[in-house]
């Protein structure tokens, strides 16, 4: 590639991340929520099916540890919650392999965060103002996962049947839904949601959706009023997903049981082996103050800011130019 050594972004991108960033510390000092690093390099990784992840080997004998980038801050910050910072948030590289096109980079800038005390709608309204802040005036609409999956699909999200699901994906031209998804509830959903939920969103319009079903809910915890539903949201804009946020699961048993399910599930479809964060559990068994967190995707939210088509445009070099 002709001139392979120049930045993937323009310098007007690159002065346009250094203001956003400021931004965000200005908007969280002004809040009183502590900024915190933590490890990217650790000896355990998160198990969900959904993300692949890299390894390494570190050269300490006698042991020679295998070692992972993570592909979030969440266990460590976590940790740091349950030994009493207080609200924290942090802004830092994660890594998730076998992900790079328009929206996605292997090695990306998340900014998370965690509010004790605060409910799902106080963190929505949280994560509105952010956007806002940076984005300027938007509408925000605040709608039901259920709801936005019926007015769509006109099928119920929270009851599975193959058959009606199979039947709409067809009629969406999504022929090898059937073959891909099989009797697997929760990728019916992912793949729908995406293919057909996200592209009917409105312009212009921050979206809180909430109440999604427990069968994704790995780190979230279940409604008391309906066990069919967790206690998460995500948050769109021009239907591209921007962040993920969930009232925290504090019961190290219960976490457990969940990533049990996950390994078993990577164990039969063959995915790459992994085992519990056995810190992450103890740190929880020790007591993780009652709190709500969500993550955001910088990089992404920089693409919306100024203008840009592609997550390559906002990154110094992406992984092309590595």
């Amino acid at each position: 590639m002709v001139d392979a050594w120049r930045p993937s972004a323009g310098l007007q991108q690159l002065r346009q991340r250094a203001q956003l960033l400021a931004t965000v510390r200005k908007f969280f000092a002004e809040r009183d929520v502590l900024e915190v690093e933590t490890p990217l390099l650790c000896r355990a990784t998160g198990t969900d099916p959904q993300l692949d992840f890299f390894s390494s080997q570190f050269h300490c004998p006698p042991d020679n540890p295998a070692l992972f980038l993570q592909t979030s801050p969440e266990f460590a910050m976590k940790r740091l919650l349950a030994a009493g910072s207080g609200s924290i948030y942090q802004v830092c590289k994660a890594f998730r392999n076998g992900e790079a096109g328009r929206w996605h980079n292997p090695e990306f800038t998340i900014l998370e965060w965690y509010r004790l005390g605060f409910d799902l709608p106080q963190l929505m309204d949280e994560v509105a103002a952010l956007l806002i802040t940076v984005l300027g005036e938007l509408a925000v609409k605040r709608v039901s996962y259920q709801q936005l999956f019926q007015q769509v699909t006109g099928l119920d999200p929270l009851r599975f049947c193959r058959e009606d699901y199979g039947r709409f994906a067809v009629n969406q031209g999504l022929a090898e839904a059937d073959r891909l998804c099989e009797d697997q509830h929760a990728q019916w959903l992912d793949l729908l949601f995406s293919h057909c939920v996200q592209p009917a969103m409105q312009a212009q319009t921050i979206y809180l959706v909430y109440g999604y079903p427990a069968i994704q809910s790995s780190l979230a915890r279940i409604s008391a009023a309906d066990p069919r539903i967790a206690e998460r949201f995500e948050v769109f804009i021009d239907g591209a997903e921007l962040g993920n946020g969930f009232h925290e699961l504090c019961d190290a048993g219960e976490q457990e049981a969940r990533f049990e399910e996950e390994i078993a599930f990577r164990l039969h479809h063959g995915l790459p082996a992994v085992e519990k964060d056995r810190l992450f559990l103890d740190a929880l068994a020790a007591g993780l103050p009652d709190c709500s967190g969500v993550a955001i995707g910088l990089d992404r939210l920089l693409m919306m800011a100024s203008g840009c088509d592609a997550i390559e445009q906002v990154l110094a070099f992406a992984i092309s130019r590595c």
